[in-house]
């Protein structure tokens, strides 16, 4: 791996992950966030070493992590719990961490599985912890507060978009275009319910800004993932996967998904009275749009 997906897929497994359980606010998932250092360190150093036994057993340890947070889902479903559009998207949030560990373990032990070349396992690591988890755990928060079909597109495209991503690996790449269509439909659907929520009146500015721009760096992003698409599909010039990691991935990691996730901690710990869960009792109508 580079030393840039290295880093952001760092960020994904130390802060990313862990900051967006604890917006879930989901008391089943306490344990495993008290534990998650302890898969997630050894993950995360599992990057730095040479491909090889060592660097395969601490992606292992990563990957029981990213399992353990996956059987979550099914329970929650086999309960009935969490089948509306936000609940759908927390689901989805909750299994493509192990997606991202299943490539890690893969990448690092020097296999290249189901045929794919140790590049693209590389780089499907920071996908599915961005484009995946964060992505489909920030539609699912933007539907608990956009009561409107906006809200319940958003929750629904992304999950379906970075579905049909996944199966576009296997299909080919016209599969794989229609998948970003999709994905870059839901997330600018989040970027512009994201954008009025920065509008709201009574925000405070540090909230603010960290919305704001968590919205117009995903309106560039997801520009840039959808011509990369394209090229794939059609032959047409595109970016190369470096200067995608470079601008995609880097702006996704530090603008849409960190800035975002902080605006989200600050809206819950400064109203808390007024804030609700990922599948909790309460509503969060400070800045509810349509």
């Amino acid at each position: 791996m580079s030393v840039l997906v290295n880093v952001i897929v760092m960020l994904g497994m130390l802060v990313v992950v862990p900051a967006g359980l604890r917006l879930t606010e989901l008391r089943e998932l306490d344990r495993i966030r008290q534990l998650w250092p302890l898969f997630a360190v050894p993950g995360a150093i599992a990057l730095w070493l040479p491909r090889g036994g060592p660097a395969t057993a601490l992606a292992c340890c990563y990957a029981l992590g990213t399992v353990l947070l996956a059987l979550y889902a099914p329970r929650r479903a086999a309960r009935g719990r969490d089948l509306g559009p936000a609940g759908i998207a927390l689901l989805t949030a909750l299994v493509t961490p192990a997606v991202a560990a299943t490539a890690l373990v893969a990448e690092r032990s020097g296999h290249e599985l189901f045929g794919f070349d140790l590049g693209i396992l590389a780089l499907t690591v920071p996908h599915f912890h961005f484009a995946g988890f964060a992505a489909a755990l920030i539609a699912g928060l933007v539907c608990r507060v956009s009561d409107g079909p906006a809200g319940r597109f958003a929750a629904l495209s992304v999950p379906l978009g970075t579905l049909l991503v996944l199966a576009g690996y296997f299909i080919g790449d016209w599969a794989e275009l229609v998948g970003a269509v999709v994905l870059t439909a839901g997330m600018w659907t989040v970027g512009l319910l994201t954008w009025r929520l920065g509008r709201a009146a009574g925000r405070d500015r540090t909230t603010r800004y960290l919305l704001l721009a968590s919205a117009a760096v995903l309106a560039a992003t997801m520009l840039l993932a959808l011509s990369w698409a394209v090229g794939e599909a059609t032959g047409l010039p595109h970016p190369s996967l470096t200067w995608m990691a470079a601008t995609h991935g880097l702006g996704n990691a530090l603008g849409f998904a960190l800035c975002s996730l902080l605006a989200w901690r600050r809206l819950r710990t400064r109203t808390p009275a007024r804030t609700e869960a990922l599948a909790g009792p309460r509503t969060l109508t400070e800045g509810r749009t349509a």
